[in-house]
């Protein structure tokens, strides 16, 4: 059965990221139906729309979105969760479930970058982790399409909902065991050319998509307009 694709889109910002994004769906990622949770472009059709309220933190706001989609009964179960920064190059047959590795090894690296709430989330989601008997947890705060059950999900999020930042990837992928394949993450924070594209992926920010080498090769692999699209140029 074809999954549905599910994207969080957050409100007042521009959407060309998701633009093509989802033309890189259409074209490599076998599904049913896009579902998109918080705001909709003006340019969006052919897609389903489940409003949410976005009052809180861009964590929280996510968190939001994913307990509405698991409870959403025209939705599929499973289901593909997408960020709408998130590409895929290559055709699928079906979504793969990668992990980063463990969550140790991912905590020093975000360590030497400072990166202070996202970091005490992964460090309260870990220990969360290890209090309910996972003591070696990985890491799935990946930047790729995951599969996910809704009561897996559901079952993730009320455990950790005491948290201010849950790593919902992360918590939901070992608390219902879902295991993977190891990959490195495929997110371009920069400018640069000379990104690698061998995995199949790729993950961009607002900046390196709009004046990166990577934009730039992600708009001529995608140039042409997708059936999720209004006024198509």
């Amino acid at each position: 059965m074809a999954l549905d694709i599910v994207v969080p889109v957050r409100e007042g910002v521009v959407h060309e990221q998701l633009r093509y994004a989802l033309r890189s769906w259409a074209a490599n990622l076998p599904h049913r139906r896009v579902w998109l949770v918080g705001a909709r472009p003006s340019w969006a059709t052919n897609v389903e729309h489940i409003r949410t309220r976005q009052g809180g933190t861009k964590y929280r706001n996510t968190t939001v979105a994913m307990e509405a989609v698991c409870l959403h009964p025209e939705i599929s179960d499973p289901f593909i969760y997408c960020n709408d920064d998130f590409f895929v190059l290559r055709r699928l047959a079906a979504v793969p479930v990668f992990h980063r590795g463990p969550v140790a090894e991912v905590e020093a690296y975000y360590a030497t970058r400072g990166n202070g709430r996202y970091l005490r989330g992964l460090r309260e989601t870990r220990d969360l982790l290890v209090e309910l008997g996972h003591p070696d947890p990985l890491s799935y705060e990946l930047h790729v399409p995951l599969p996910v059950n809704k009561r897996g999900m559901l079952a993730a999020l009320e455990t950790g909902r005491h948290l201010d930042v849950l790593h919902k990837r992360t918590a939901y992928g070992n608390l219902a065991g879902i295991g993977g394949e190891r990959m490195a993450d495929v997110k371009v924070i920069n400018r640069a050319p000379g990104f690698d594209t061998a995995s199949g992926f790729l993950s961009t920010m607002p900046d390196s998509f709009t004046r990166g080498a990577v934009g730039g090769y992600l708009r001529q692999a995608f140039f042409r307009p997708s059936r999720y699209e209004r006024g198509r140029r």
